[in-house]
This record gives structure tokens, C-alpha cells and sequence, in this order.
């Protein structure tokens, strides 16, 4: 955890997120991670949360400050909603740096600056790429990348293949600030009877239920492979009975999907004891599921995009299509050392990935935000790359 920082405390408003406890997201694992290592420095974080039904209203968690306020529960408008009153409720209870997670939100990022608060858009992945929206919502993250660009102070990217995307398509520099991944010592696995398994003795997929996570291609092509161990699928998705319900279709006797999972101590032995790890993301940048699988020691295979070969590298396993899976389902069940091996190798390149390293860079950039406060003709891409990892 970090030390204390010596210079002036800032008080940081966190914004655009289901907030914490984080139990669903890369943005709510960010939130969580940086927000108490920024406490620990001496800083005020203040992190706004909607609340709903079931949310548990606290008023801190782990020395961050919590503001809960509602949302419209639709999928187009759940977090544009929630954000316009955050943004209400910050431009009365000021900051000295706000950071807004989601490109999505950028509509409201002139009334965060008219409130005298610089801010930083953490982009996310190519959200527009996602199945789940229509030509309107795609045309809308399009135009809202554009106006993240142009109202934002600074853009986070928390990967190389992001930081691309916006120095190809808009012609700026962004702050480059991945995800940590949690590194777990030693293989408990007292918990998995809970789900009937044993370690090894598996394959494990930890998606939301989105096609562009490719949980179907993973499960048709299992389905389709000779493998004796059962392939483990924990996720859901709001808003998308009928992609589940397909996606359980394309299953066998040898698929067992369980659901949500937010208990982290099973979730932590779920990755830590599966013969395979499998990861079909392929538009959100940085994965935190990735780097907790590879920071668990788990051989990884995943969805053949850049994001993933730049985290997993020359240690991973790719596929296409489910026609690529039966292939390597065999060559994980064929050969344990080989696989265990991958494992190991794929824990040390998590190292990179320090939750730590990753708050300094967040507590740097809200710093240079904070001394530039109330400057002109501010805009992205004028402020330093900061390689951050």
C-alpha cells in the first residue's frame, strides 16, 4: 500500500461507475484499487455510487467518501443518468480534480469544468464496438469519444491499443494507466467442493453475457472438443435474457453455468485451480478478469485481439472462432505440465501489473490537473504520456 504523500492532500471526486463495493467491472476494480490506495497517500476521495435496489448505502468504504444517488434503470440510460446528478451534487460540493470513467459521460464534462474542476475521461475500451446497442447508441459513443476528447483535460487509456485508437482517430496523447492484477500466493482450494470440482480439474470462463465477450464461441467450441473436464461458467448480464438464454442453449452435460459470483474468496480458488482460463473480451482495453487469472498462476486462453496480445503476449493461447477451441481444449487436458508451466509464466508477466504503480500514476496526473487549475485553452492530448503499468 502506498506510503503518505508530502505534498498539499486534493480532494478527488470519482464519478461514472456503479461505484464501490466493486461488484461488477474493470471501472469498479479501478474505482475500489486507486480510490483507497489515493486515501492512504493522504488524499479525500470522494466516489459517487448509485444506488437501487439491494444497494447498501454506506458512507464510506475503506476511507473513501460515498454519495449515493439514483438512476433511470434502462441499459441507454442507467449511466448518463446517474452521472448528470453526480455532476449536480459535485458542482455544489466542489473538488480539485475529478476523474470520469466512460466516454459516455461526456456530455456533462462542461459543467464539471464550469464548476472550476479539471478532469480526466478514463476512455474504456471501443464501447461503440459492443453488440448490445443499435446504430443510435453506436452513432451515440462515436460522437461522445469526440466530445471526451475535445472537453476533457486529460484521457486515461489503460491500454497501448487504446492510446492507438485515439492518437489514430483523433490525433491526441493520452495518460496510459492499466489495471493491477492481484497476485495470489498459493492454491487454496478448500471452497470449490461448494461447486463439486477439484483443482486442476476444470476449464473457467468469468464474462458478463455480452456477445462481444464471446461466451458462446467458447461454449460451442467446447461443446464441439473431446474434453473430460467440465468447462465452468460464472457471469450474467442486465439486460440480456436473450443472449443467456442462447448462449445456455449452445451447452451440454459438461457445461455448468453458476451464475453471478461476488463472493471473492471462491472467485479467487475458482482462477487459481482451473486446468484453463478462458477470455473472450475483445473491446475493452485492459481486462481486469485477464490479469486476475494470470496473476493466480492460470493458463490463460484468449479471444485473438490486440488487447489481449498485449497483456498476454507470447504466454497465451488464441482463438478465432469455435472452431479453434477443440484444438487447444485437447492440448490442455493432454498435457497438465505444459499447461502448469504456461501458468507460471503468465504470473510473472502479471507482476508488471501493480495496483500500487497504478495509483501513482493516477495521484501524478490529479496533481498536474490540480496545478493547472483554471488555466486556458486547456484540452487532451496536453499533458505528458505517463507510462504507468
Amino acid at each position: 500500500m502506498p506510503v503518505p504523500s508530502r505534498s498539499k492532500p486534493l480532494r478527488i471526486a470519482l464519478m461514472g461507475t456503479r461505484g464501490v463495493p466493486a461488484r461488477y467491472g474493470g471501472f469498479e476494480t479501478a474505482v475500489e484499487e486507486v480510490g483507497q490506495r489515493l486515501v492512504a497517500r493522504g488524499h479525500e476521495v470522494v466516489v459517487y455510487c448509485r444506488s437501487g435496489k439491494g444497494t447498501q448505502r454506506q458512507a464510506e468504504y475503506r476511507g473513501m467518501k460515498l454519495v449515493h444517488l439514483p438512476s433511470l434503470r434502462t441499459r441507454s440510460l442507467e449511466t448518463l443518468s446517474h452521472t448528470a446528478l453526480s455532476v449536480g451534487h459535485l458542482f455544489f460540493r466542489r473538488a480539485d480534480v475529478a476523474i470520469v470513467f466512460n466516454s459516455a459521460n461526456s456530455p456533462w464534462l462542461p459543467v464539471v469544468r464550469a464548476a472550476g474542476v479539471p478532469v480526466a475521461t478514463h476512455v474504456d475500451g471501443l464501447e461503440w464496438k459492443r453488440a448490445k446497442w443499435g446504430p443510435v447508441g453506436k452513432r451515440y459513443y462515436r460522437i461522445a469519444e469526440s466530445l471526451a476528447v475535445r472537453w476533457s483535460d486529460a484521457l486515461i487509456a489503460d491500454a497501448a491499443g487504446i492510446q492507438d485508437y485515439y492518437r489514430a482517430e483523433f490525433g491526441v496523447e493520452s495518460t496510459y494507466l492499466a489495471y493491477g492484477a492481484p497476485i495470489l500466493e498459493g492454491h487454496a482450494a478448500d471452497r470449490l467442493s461448494e461447486l463439486d470440482l477439484t483443482p486442476g480439474n476444470y476449464h473457467l470462463v468469468v464474462a458478463r453475457f455480452e456477445p462481444e465477450n464471446h461466451v458462446h464461441v467458447v461454449v460451442e467450441g467446447f461443446v464441439h472438443s473431446g474434453a473430460s473436464l467440465p468447462l465452468v461458467v460464472v457471469g450474467s448480464a442486465p439486460y440480456s435474457d436473450g443472449y443467456t438464454q442462447h448462449v445456455i442453449s449452445l451447452g451440454d452435460e459438461r457445461v455448468r453455468f453458476v451464475g453471478g459470483l461476488w463472493d471473492q474468496e471462491l472467485l479467487d480458488q475458482l482462477y487459481a485451480n482451473a486446468r484453463i482460463y478462458w477470455h473472450g473480451h475483445s473491446v475493452g482495453g485492459t481486462n481486469p478478469s485477464l490479469l486476475r487469472a494470470m496473476g493466480a498462476g492460470t493458463a490463460t486462453n484468449a479471444f485473438d485481439v490486440n488487447f489481449n496480445r498485449e497483456v498476454l503476449g507470447l504466454n497465451g493461447e488464441y482463438f478465432t472462432d469455435a472452431a479453434d477451441i477443440p484444438a487447444l481444449v485437447h492440448a490442455a487436458e493432454a498435457s497438465e505440465s505444459e499447461t502448469l508451466l504456461r501458468g507460471k509464466k503468465v504470473q510473472s508477466d502479471a507482476l508488471a501489473y501493480d495496483w500500487d504503480r497504478v495509483a501513482e500514476g493516477y495521484e501524478r496526473l490529479c496533481r498536474e490537473l490540480a496545478d493547472r487549475r483554471g488555466g486556458k485553452g486547456r484540452r487532451s492530448g496536453a499533458f505528458p504520456l505517463i507510462e504507468t503499468t
